[in-house]
């Protein structure tokens, strides 16, 4: 691709069909700022992103993530974590140079509608944006994060929202007395997000719930030396685990089979199935007539907002600080950074990330 700025279109009906495209520039209206993405992760946080791009229930309304960064009219633009730079500027408060945290298009660039600017950041106020959960429009100035540390800038956009995700799955375990469980079955332990539940709920003073981390018979052995899970077992194994002792099960993967094992195994003993993710896009749902539980989602955006109102903005700000430097002093024996860079570079990491066949033990970075 030969144009100075790409994007990826994707089909919003078939994930699997996706493009590189160039990207015309247009004229900036009053209040807009360019940036440029410096970096930004893949992972299968963003596959979830796909699945659920169209409208599915989860923001309360008939949007869905396709919304962020198209018009209904066009293909979807799929959401990512990363870093930008301001290039061009139409807005107060925000000059060329200033660099921002945030979620933007699997693109080159991006044009957002700044409001309330500030000293920490901005707020996108594109008209389509703000009906969306407000933790996807906030823009951050690396200088005011309080947790930014120049050695880690890599794995923010690699491990910062899964991270969140996982410690505030941990923080709603402990808010309601663990739903009175001795172990937690972390299914697809091998996620990122998942090793931030499994480390937030081992920072935990005792008594507290054995976590058992689920993943393929190869990485068991991986996996339990990274100390992040009391008991690391392969999905082949979850029929040997003692039905009587009440448990809880954290699905990471949208994985219907390893589900219908779970609760056909413990039956009444599982008191709590919370669906996280959906990385396993194409298995078999197959969760219809289970016993035990109800399952239930989680959406963080809705646990954080729940959060802050409970603590406040600045306490639940402190306390994801303190959680993600503590884990940032384990993260790189946990996952090494592998860069890649340009479109093309891109796409293909898109393709690999969906075909499963991504490395758990390393975190794509591309580098528009």
């Amino acid at each position: 691709m030969s144009a100075t700025s790409w994007a990826i279109d994707i089909d919003r009906d078939d994930i699997t069909q996706a493009k590189l495209v160039g990207e015309p520039d247009t004229a900036l209206a009053p209040g807009q700022v360019r940036v440029h993405l410096d970096s930004y992760a893949m992972t299968a946080n963003n596959i979830t992103y796909a699945v659920f791009g169209k409208p599915a229930g989860l923001f309360g309304n008939d949007q869905g993530y396709w919304d962020f960064f198209a018009t209904r009219d066009v293909s979807g633009r799929l959401p990512v974590w990363g870093f930008a730079t301001a290039t061009e500027s139409a807005a107060e408060g925000v000059a060329v140079g200033d660099r921002f945290y945030g979620y933007y298009p699997m693109a080159s660039e991006a044009v957002l509608t700044v409001g309330k600017a500030g000293p920490g950041g901005f707020t996108d106020v594109t008209p389509r944006r703000t009906t969306l959960p407000p933790i996807y429009n906030n823009y951050q100035r690396i200088e005011a994060l309080p947790d930014y540390r120049a050695a880690d800038h890599d794995y923010w956009p690699v491990f910062r929202p899964l991270f969140l995700t996982g410690w505030l799955i941990a923080d709603q375990f402990e808010d309601e007395g663990d739903y009175g469980v001795r172990q937690i079955l972390i299914a697809s332990a091998s996620s990122k997000t998942a090793i931030g539940l499994g480390f937030s709920i081992r920072q935990r003073a005792e008594p507290r719930p054995e976590t058992v981390g689920l993943t393929s018979a190869a990485n068991v052995d991986a996996l339990a030396a990274q100390g992040i899970y009391d008991r690391v077992i392969s999905y082949d194994q979850i029929m040997a685990l003692n039905a009587a002792t009440p448990a809880a099960l954290v699905d990471m993967a949208g994985n219907g089979a390893v589900t219908r094992v779970v609760h056909s195994h413990f039956g009444n003993n599982l008191k709590a199935s919370i669906v996280v993710g959906k990385s396993h896009w194409d298995a078999q749902a197959d969760v219809e007539g289970l016993p035990g539980p109800e399952r239930q989602g989680f959406f963080a955006p809705g646990r954080s907002q729940k959060r802050i109102a409970d603590w406040g903005g600045p306490a639940f700000g402190q306390k994801i600080a303190e959680a993600w430097l503590a884990f940032m002093d384990i993260a790189p024996r946990l996952a090494s950074v592998d860069k890649r860079s340009g479109g093309d570079a891109a796409l293909a990491a898109y393709r690999e990330m969906l075909s499963g066949q991504a490395d758990p033990k390393k975190g794509i970075v591309v580098v528009p």
